[in-house]
């Protein structure tokens, strides 16, 4: 079957796409995958069996994407786009990543009437609520997260599959949309194995970290992901920890605002910000620390999905802090692999490092439970067969 996916980003890097996208060529799909591209990247090519076809945008038209629901620009720049991919690579079946795009592919299907599949990596209408321009003039006034989540009801019952990323954002997909439970299939963001099998070990960060005791946060660094609390905590942990490291890996443009508080609690020698890195980087990072945390401030997004960071973690025998959002906390109570803080309570967060780093026999086997959790249960080489059976039936 040739497999049309759409992705509205440039690509590399998108972990989830690119793990479905081989999984599914590897099982015997032409797999062609429509994404943007903003400056010299080849405009085609082909790895690891995916055969990329990247269409010119700019920054300008990717943030008219966020007023697609309101505005018709973005879906008639977009739609002949589509319109090309499909025809030029004989799509037999649509395949789209998130609902910002959406539109502009169901106007192109009109015409081609394909069966397509709508993949929910994340529940967009609540992320838009904590994306900046939505707090100020005039993104506060021009977009609207409630007409994303009606048009988004519109996408699901438009589509012949709908897929998401956990059990608990399946359950309201399904009820918030009286969704029959066949429609619904689960593929969890989940690590391959080559991710914990087949890396190398940077020298250079494991000298960096080599005497320190590390808390580790890998991702997307955006206010809502709790890293206040985190630094807030530091205050302590660095009295209270010998060459303790708060080491946060990643960015987010509200970056600004965690530096700032780094800078007035004189947290400076004990927090590194090593920004964005390259995803093979990831393992070294992983292995130089002791714990890893991910201290969401809870939200209707962050209580029903699962951060891919708590899988990379595990997947290196790491005992993990997570907060008390529902998902995480009850995946990690289940698989007995970390410890639950309460949200936004630095106080709390502080006492449940303090435990593991007290108690080193214990947290040696949370970190072996949730390695055990990855290799026999949530690899994706494991959680992927719901995806490939999705085809063979579709």
């Amino acid at each position: 079957m040739k497999i049309g996916m759409i992705l509205d980003e440039v690509f590399p890097p998108d972990p989830r796409v690119e793990n479905e996208a081989i999984t599914l060529a590897n099982s015997g799909h032409d797999v062609f995958l429509f994404c943007l591209t903003y400056g010299n990247q080849l405009l085609n090519e082909s790895t690891n069996g995916i055969q990329i076809r990247r269409y010119k945008s700019n920054k300008l038209i990717h943030k008219l994407s966020a007023l697609s629901c309101d505005f018709f620009a973005y879906k008639m720049i977009m739609k002949p786009k589509i319109d090309h991919f499909i025809k030029k690579n004989s799509i037999e079946v649509l395949h789209i990543h998130d609902i910002r795009i959406a539109e502009a592919v169901f106007l192109s299907n009109k015409k081609f009437q394909l069966k397509v599949v709508l993949d929910l990596h994340d529940n967009i209408p609540e992320n838009m609520k904590f994306y900046p321009h939505l707090n100020h003039f005039p993104g506060k006034y021009m977009i609207s997260p409630n007409k994303w989540k009606t048009k988004e009801k519109e996408f699901i019952k438009q589509s012949n599959k709908i897929i998401t990323v956990s059990p608990n954002f399946a359950k309201q997909v399904i009820d918030s949309n009286n969704l029959e439970r066949e429609k619904m299939v689960l593929v969890p963001n989940t690590v391959r194995a080559s991710f914990f099998k087949d890396y190398s070990y940077s020298l250079e960060i494991k000298n960096k970290y080599l005497d320190k005791y590390v808390l580790l946060y890998l991702g997307d660094t955006h206010v809502r992901r709790g890293l206040l609390t985190a630094i807030r905590a530091s205050k302590t942990l660095s009295k209270t920890i010998p060459n303790f490291k708060l080491v946060i890996v990643g960015r987010n443009t509200t970056d600004t605002i965690l530096i700032q508080e780094v800078k007035r609690l004189n947290l400076e020698p004990y927090v590194d910000f090593e920004g964005w890195k390259d995803v093979s980087l990831f393992p070294s990072y992983i292995l130089s620390s002791n714990v890893c945390i991910s201290p969401l401030n809870r939200s209707i997004q962050h209580d029903i999905a699962y951060a891919n960071k708590i899988f990379q973690y595990m997947s290196f025998a790491k005992p993990i802090l997570v907060s008390n959002a529902t998902a995480q906390k009850e995946l990690v109570e289940r698989v007995s692999s970390g410890l639950v803080h309460e949200e936004k309570n630095e106080e709390d967060f502080c006492c449940k490092v303090i435990e593991l780093y007290q108690n080193n026999d214990k947290a040696e086997k949370l970190g072996k439970n949730g390695k055990e959790f990855i290799e026999n249960e949530f690899s994706w080489e494991i959680t992927s067969k719901a995806l490939v059976k999705l085809y063979d039936e579709l």
